[in-house]
């Protein structure tokens, strides 16, 4: 039993053996492909190399750009704090929004709070007349991102027959009265840029106020300063030139800036009837207003 196990182990040894020197044997390279086996060799290697260096200037033009990048930002921030003087650093301009029973309102604080540069620079007051309940829920929404003030005096407005169809009107006279008493006398702000609740801004809104706010400080002919312009139209504008100023005798409002300095002399002669507003300023203070040559709404 022994010697059996024994022969058979010693046949299989020989069987490996005998299976390895074929294969040996059998795929033993040829001499004379040696020299096309090393060119090929070579090929592979100056392609790789080819490769490498390629990619490595690409990875040298990444970091190149890259640190531009840093650069622009740097200097973008550095050119921030030169083109804005420390007098201006500390202005605070509040947006009063005057809102009455549109929830719509909700379009125009959208944009307001989208291109908001600083909430505490831009404080936003909406103002609601109306008592409209689904306008002001709209407006909560909003939390301490705004605040709202409300016009308490909702009392029927008596009117003369004839001026009956614009009852609106003196409604509105008398919301407006009350909301910049509210803010020059109540808040005790310098300044105020009004925004009625249709009014959807553009994105230098702010930056525009912020930068005519020296005109309309230092020039006391001045009354206001007016994000609209009537003539605004693109096929009239140049749209290279967003910087230019104009002065005119006209008032063109939709989102307009006043000094409390100007409201101290009007509020005692405030008109009953919002139809009266334009009137009133053209016929009793010939003031200029300043617009852009484009519009910031």
């Amino acid at each position: 039993m022994r010697i059996k196990r024994t022969n058979l182990v010693v046949f299989l040894i020989l069987l490996v053996w005998s299976a390895v020197l074929y294969v040996t044997i059998s795929f033993k390279p040829i001499y004379h492909s040696d020299v096309s086996s090393s060119y090929n060799v070579d090929r592979q290697i100056l392609k790789l190399e080819h490769g490498i260096s390629e990619q490595f200037e690409k990875n040298k033009n990444i970091i190149k750009n890259a640190h531009k990048l840093l650069e622009i930002k740097k200097a973008g921030d550095v050119s921030k704090e030169k083109t804005l003087p420390k007098e201006l650093q500390e202005v605070k301009l509040p947006i009063l929004v005057f809102a009455c029973n549109r929830i719509t309102v909700s379009r125009c604080l959208d944009k307001l709070l989208k291109y908001r540069p600083d909430p505490d620079q831009f404080p936003i007051i909406v103002s609601q007349d109306c008592d409209h309940e689904e306008t002001r829920d709209t407006i909560l929404k909003y939390g301490s991102q705004l605040s709202l003030i409300q016009q308490p005096d909702q009392s029927d407005i008596q009117v003369p027959p004839k001026e009956k169809k614009f009852k609106g009107y003196f409604k509105i006279a008398r919301h407006y009265g009350w909301a910049l008493n509210q803010m020059f006398f109540n808040f005790n702000f310098s300044t105020v840029i009004i925004v009625e609740d249709d009014l959807e801004i553009a994105p230098d809104f702010f930056e525009y106020f912020l930068g005519t706010y020296p005109v309309l400080i230092k020039d006391p002919s001045l009354w206001c300063i007016s994000a609209w312009n009537d003539n605004g139209k693109e096929s009239l504008v140049n749209t290279e030139r967003p910087d230019l100023l104009y002065r005119t005798d006209f008032f063109p409002g939709l989102g307009w800036m006043l000094s409390k300095s100007l409201w101290m002399e009007l509020y005692t002669k405030w008109p009953r009837a919002y139809v009266l507003f334009t009137i009133f300023f053209h016929l009793f203070f010939a003031s200029a207003t300043v617009e852009g040559e484009i519009s910031r709404k």
